[in-house]
């Protein structure tokens, strides 16, 4: 299990402390005098319930924060483990009787340690390249994926396997390798072009912005590419701007917050231009920071107003499917290894859950799928471990939380794991190949199931 590093709180040095400084100069202070400290929040977080520290709480870490900002701590090297401990669920947020807004005062306090942070050597040139050059650039992740795909297609990742050097890299590390989707040299707009109209020839319900995210449109291409065969299906004339980027979610959540508004701007712009009527997200993570945009750029004279606006009109594609399509009618789902029915549970995405409100809408799907039995997983509700790029960072703590997840995963007996998030898909792919389960479960997102498992209309 893994131990967090308990925090004894240092009187303030007589010389003021740089990230101090920015701290006061950066937290609402009025947001972090909200915290009535009623623990309401430690029953919800991972870290607190893995640690059983109270700096390792939501409440704990309100309270670090607080404390640096009224002199009464120096934020030293264990205060800013403690905020880098912290998976972003924002688990604590829905619970919370103050409505205090933790997920934004975390952002800004990671902004602020990274912008004093002396990394090691060889950690600034790949945030640089990761966070500045590969992420945001389109092109280049073409390239990456075409990398990957010669690795993957080549015979090289084989070949590495199968001669134990992966054994350098940690278990994490090496098991994710091995379960790493195919990917790809070309994106949704690449095969499907820029616009796909509406099935049938009828008048459009509306027309939506499919965004396609940056690893989602390498990794995951045929997601994307179902997301919009969903969305046509169901009545809706799509437009994939080619200009947008990445939505800012990974530069956020590091500690990057000028890149993440640099994105958002642009990002805004390129569904502006487009004229669409709702922005459609198929990832949980990038659809957060989406509906945010309001929040990230509310000092920015210019793109406050079409912040809020843009925010006000983004929605998973499972929403917009149940709130406003014309649903697909979905087969009955092949039954599995003798099995009368196929059966399905699903694991939360935290940002869709707990940030965009939207965890009841790919129930309401699945229920729709003939043949197929939804069994609610105890604490789906709960962090998978993946948490954007936390399971690299910080891989024993990850590694505890998906443990207990698939001890929960097991007691389903399902055939499909379903989720709505890449990063969760993959973590739960990576719990089901630790657990050996790989003979009886199948982990999917869950817009390829449903468009698996649905009936095309003859028109």
């Amino acid at each position: 299990m893994s131990q967090a590093t308990s925090i004894k709180p240092q009187l303030a040095s007589i010389s003021p402390n740089p990230l101090a400084e920015r701290l006061k100069l950066t937290l609402n202070y009025d947001e972090l005098s909200n915290c009535i400290r009623c623990g309401f929040c430690q029953p919800s977080c991972p870290t607190f319930k893995e640690t059983g520290i109270e700096a390792a709480s939501p409440r704990g870490r309100l309270a670090l924060m607080k404390a640096v900002v009224d002199d009464l701590m120096v934020p030293d090297e264990s205060f800013q483990q403690q905020m880098d401990l912290c998976l972003g669920c924002r688990a604590c947020e829905p619970v919370c009787p103050a409505d205090v807004k933790y997920g934004h005062l975390l952002e800004q306090t990671r902004d602020a340690i990274e912008k004093h942070k002396d990394h090691r050597w060889w950690i600034k040139p790949i945030r640089k390249v990761a966070f500045g050059q590969l992420f945001p650039n389109q092109r280049r992740m073409r390239l990456l994926g075409s990398a990957l795909r010669l690795y993957q297609r080549s015979g090289i990742q084989g070949l590495l396997q199968k001669s134990g050097l992966m054994g350098i890299l940690p278990d994490s590390m090496s098991q994710m390798e091995r379960i790493l989707p195919e990917a790809s040299s070309k994106g949704v707009v690449e095969q499907l072009g820029t616009y796909v109209p509406a099935k049938g020839g009828k008048k459009p319900i509306a027309t939506v912005g499919m965004f396609r995210g940056c690893i989602m449109d390498v990794l995951f291409t045929e997601t994307n590419k179902n997301t919009v065969k969903l969305l046509s299906e169901a009545g809706f004339d799509v437009v994939i701007p080619d200009t947008q980027n990445c939505c800012g979610a990974l530069h956020a959540h590091s500690g990057e917050l000028d890149q993440a508004r640099a994105l958002a701007r642009s990002n805004i712009d390129a569904f502006r231009s487009a004229g669409v009527d709702y922005i459609i997200s198929n990832a949980g993570g990038c659809g957060a920071l989406l509906v945010e945009y309001g929040h990230l750029l509310h000092d920015d004279p210019e793109y406050a107003e079409a912040a809020l606006q843009f925010a006000g009109n983004v929605k998973d594609i499972s929403q917009m499917l149940i709130e406003r399509g014309n649903i697909p009618k979905f087969a009955a789902a092949e039954t599995v290894a003798g099995a009368d029915q196929v059966t399905v549970t699903y694991q939360d995405s935290c940002h869709l859950r707990n940030v965009m409100k939207a965890g009841n809408a790919p129930r309401d799907l699945m229920k729709r799928i003939d043949g197929a039995k939804l069994v609610e997983l105890r604490g789906a509700d709960r962090c998978c471990g993946s948490a954007g790029i936390y399971n690299l960072v910080q891989p024993e703590m990850s590694m505890d939380i998906l443990d207990h997840k698939m001890e929960h995963v097991k007691e389903t007996q399902a055939h499909y794991l379903l989720t709505s998030n890449p990063g969760c898909l993959l973590q739960m792919k990576l719990g089901i190949e630790r657990e050996h389960m790989s003979d009886r479960m199948k982990a999917v997102h869950i817009v390829d199931f449903l468009c698996e498992h649905m009936i095309e209309e003859t028109r």
